[in-house]
Order: structure tokens, then sequence, then C-alpha cells
């Protein structure tokens, strides 16, 4: 039976990870994300302040939470970042806190954000050429990543993930480079399946490049096996190489779904609650915050919000609906 004091909805999953997004601001412009201007940014108003975010954790951490992921747009271009780490690390010191980032700003911030109790980094990189990497973001700013990288490694975060998404035509000649790379350096890296999040509605199927053929061409360099699994909640299906070099993980959110295992819920930067990347319906927990609902109130209601959680995202359903608001605005 499961306890009231936890969040779990119609199919009996519990979520045990929050994703907070603190800004929808990005210093970069990547092609799968958004357009290269026109960008409408919500008002510095409408953002949860640090203490209303702090406050919404204290909740879900009485209510089982015990994951807590920060991301954006970019994290890091929110002033004073790791006063809202030190707040979530005091809340519970023994928190798997993690920040999604595109590592730009870590080079200033890795140390401070590891001295105000923050475990754990993903890194966005998406090639490991500086030209092509232009091309994907919109700014020339590659070795700043590679820095940041290192920063992150100086600075005691780890493990240190990195994430890249590919596009057909365009950067699945990466998938063994960035493998190679990532076994050379210690980094543990995660490709993910383009998904149709972006602010443009550009995304087309064709451009995706599968799981299935990443994992193929990673092994006929470097043989692999299907890693143990230990979560089944895990974004990532991971497979070890057979000479020991460490692991390599794919998120197959489109060709591979793994819903029937999910966890999370997400928060955006103004207070919505989505209880799935590409759900169509929100939950306004800034509203109730600022007119005063107390904590028993926002854990019902969040309660509630968890309990209609969606079975499933349609994306292989000609049923699909793209959600209006795109990845960045959502938070990962």
């Amino acid at each position: 039976m499961t306890p009231a004091s936890t969040l779990v909805d119609t199919q009996g999953r519990v979520v045990r990870d929050l994703r907070i997004s603190v800004t929808d601001r990005c210093n970069l412009r990547c092609v799968y994300c958004m357009p290269a201007e026109g960008m409408p940014w919500l008002p510095k108003g409408d953002l949860l302040s640090y203490e209303e975010i702090a406050r919404f954790t204290r909740v879900c951490l009485s209510l089982g939470v015990t994951g807590v992921r920060l991301t954006g747009g970019e994290p890091t271009v929110r002033a004073d970042l790791p006063v809202l780490v030190r707040l979530l690390n005091d809340l519970a010191p023994d928190l798997d806190l993690s920040l999604t980032t595109n590592g730009l700003k870590l080079t200033t911030l890795a140390g401070e954000l590891r001295a105000a109790g923050l475990k754990r980094v993903n890194v966005s990189l998406d090639t490991l050429d500086p030209q092509r990497f232009q091309q994907i973001a919109r700014r020339d700013r590659f070795h700043e990543v590679i820095a940041g990288l290192a920063a992150a490694r100086a600075a005691g975060l780890s493990p240190i993930k990195v994430n890249a998404v590919l596009m057909r035509d365009f950067n699945e000649d990466e998938v063994v480079p960035l493998a190679r790379w990532a076994r050379e350096n210690g980094y543990e890296l995660r490709f993910i399946e383009w998904m149709p999040l972006d602010f443009g509605h550009t995304w087309e199927r064709w451009k995706l490049v599968p799981a299935a053929e990443i994992v193929a061409r990673i092994h006929a360099e470097f043989p692999l096996e299907a890693a143990r699994v230990t979560d089944p909640s895990a974004p990532a299906t991971l497979y070890r190489y057979l000479d020991g070099g460490g692991s390599v993980g794919v998120i197959a959110s489109v060709t591979r779904p793994f819903c029937g295992h999910c966890d999370r819920i997400r928060l955006t930067a103004d207070g919505q609650i989505r209880t799935c990347l590409f759900s169509l319906k929100e939950y306004d927990f800034r509203r109730a915050m600022r007119a005063g609902a107390p904590d028993e109130t926002i854990a019902e209601m969040l309660r509630a919000a968890v309990w209609r959680k969606e079975p499933g995202h349609l994306i292989n359903s000609p049923y699909f609906k793209q959600p209006e608001r795109g990845m960045s605005a959502i938070g990962g």
C-alpha cells in the first residue's frame, strides 16, 4: 500500500525526482532548441524567487522526493545561483542535488556551486569540432565548455555526465569520436534522441538518430554489453564497454519510451508544475504560494496534479500535439 505521504499517480508510479527550471533564458541558441532571435522571455516578476523555490522543494521532500536537478534555459545565467543551491542543500544535506548546464560559466561557478552543496553536473556538448559547435549553438564558445568541464572536475563534482543530441546529416558522424573522447577523459556520455520540443516546431522524425543506430555504431568500434539495470526509472539505457572502459548511455525518449517507469515532475521557472515533458496542461503553484496557501494546501495540490499524470507521451501516435512551450521554457 502506498503511504499517503508520497506522490503517486494512477499508474502506480511514485514521484522521486523534481526538475526545477530557474530561468528560461540561455546564452546559446542551439538550432534544435530555439530560434536565433525573437525569444519571448518571461518577465522577471513571473519567475519564482529562490525562497519560493526552496519552499516548494521542502514540500516535495516531505512527500518523498529524493532528487532535485536544476535546469533552464541555462541555469547559470540566473544571478547568485549558489545561493539557491545552498538553500536547497540546507533542506537535506544528503539530497541528490544536480545541475544541467551548457558549461560556459562553470569556470567561475563550479567551486562555489560545489561548496554550496551541488553534487554533480550534466554538461551539454554535441560536437568536438569548434566550427560545428558554432553552427549548432550559433555562438563561438566551444573552448569555454571544455574549460568548464575541467573546472567541474577540479571542483570535485562527480560524476560528470556529458549530454549529446544528434541530428541526421548534421552531427551523427560524431557518435564514435564522442564515445572515444568521453572514454579517454572519464566522462559519462549520454546520447539523447532529438525530441519535438523546439520553439520553432521544426522537429522532423527523419532527422532523429535512433538509439539502436547509436549503439550499433559504438559497438562496431568499442564492443558493448547491456549493463545490469539497477534503477528502472533512470531515463538512460546503459551499456558497458567490454574492455572495462566505463559505460555509455542512450536516452531514447522517442524510439524506446520509458514512460512506464517515469518518476519525474517539472517545476517551470514561472511556477507551473508539468507532470510530463510533453504535457499540454500545467498546474499553477506560483499563484497559490503568492496567495498565501499553507504547505498543507500546496501538498494536496501536488498530490492531485501527480494523480493526473499522463500514462505516457504520444510522440508515436497520430494524436500527438507538440507543447506550445519549448524545452528551454519547460526545463529538461
